[in-house]
C-alpha cells in the first residue's frame, strides 16, 4: 500500500490566513503569501512517488479548493478544537483508511525537500515517531505509524517548547525518534527573507 502524506493548509482569505504577517504585508498581501507557501509546498510533494496525498483544509470549501488547486488531490476538511485535536483527527482518520505510514506537514515551512520528505518515510522503517523540528521550537513535520494522542493533548502550541515537550513524551511512553533536518518556518516578518532566498534560487 502507498504511504500517506497529509499536508495541512488553509484557503487564502484576507485576514483569516498568516495574521502574523499583516503588519509586513498586510491582509492581502499575506494571503497571499499563504496561497504561494500553500502551491510552492505542491510542487515540492508532486514529484514523489507511491505516496497518497491528501489537503487538510480550513476555509473555504472543496470546491473552493479544487477551483484553486485542482481536483488531483485528495480533500478532508480539518477537525477540532486547535491543532492537537486536528492531528489526532488527522493521524485516526489515515489509521482507519488502512495506512501504515503517515506523515504531516504545514506549508508554513517552504525548506521541506523532496529528500526531506523521502527520508521521514524511510525514518518509520525503524522509528515509531519521525520529527522535522523548526527552528523556532515547534516542528514542521511529525510522522507516525498509528494514532498517539498523547503526542498531541494538552501541548502548549504556537510556544517554543513544542519540538522539546514532544521528544520528552516520546522518551516517556518508550516510543523510538527519529530526527530530520530543522528547518525555519515563515511565521513572522523576520521570517521572510527565507523565503526570498528559496525563490530567488527556484528562478
Amino acid at each position: 500500500m502507498a504511504d500517506h502524506l497529509i499536508i495541512f493548509t488553509r484557503y487564502p482569505v484576507p485576514g483569516q490566513t498568516k495574521t502574523r504577517l499583516i503588519p509586513a504585508l498586510g491582509a492581502a498581501g499575506a494571503a497571499d503569501l499563504q496561497r504561494q507557501l500553500t502551491e510552492h509546498t505542491l510542487n515540492t510533494v508532486q514529484t514523489l512517488g507511491n505516496l497518497d496525498i491528501s489537503i487538510y483544509f480550513s476555509g473555504g470549501n472543496v470546491e473552493q479548493m479544487q477551483t484553486w488547486l485542482g481536483d488531483q488531490w485528495h480533500y478532508q476538511r480539518q477537525r477540532g478544537q486547535d491543532l492537537g485535536d486536528r492531528l489526532i483527527h488527522a493521524f485516526q482518520a489515515s489509521e482507519d483508511q488502512g495506512y501504515t505510514k503517515t506523515v504531516v506537514i504545514g506549508i508554513d515551512c517552504p525548506g521541506i525537500t523532496g529528500e526531506i520528505l523521502t527520508a521521514a518515510f524511510c525514518q518509520l522503517d525503524s522509528a515509531a515517531v519521525v520529527l522535522g523540528p523548526a527552528v523556532d521550537g515547534g516542528y514542521y513535520l511529525i510522522g507516525l505509524h498509528q494514532n498517539i494522542a498523547a503526542l498531541f493533548t494538552d501541548m502548549p502550541w504556537g510556544t517554543a517548547t513544542v519540538f522539546q515537550e514532544t521528544q520528552t513524551r516520546c522518551q516517556r511512553l518508550n516510543l523510538s525518534l527519529a530526527l530530520l533536518p530543522a528547518l525555519q518556518d515563515i511565521d513572522y516578518p523576520e521570517d521572510l527573507a527565507v523565503w526570498e532566498q528559496i525563490t530567488r534560487a527556484a528562478e
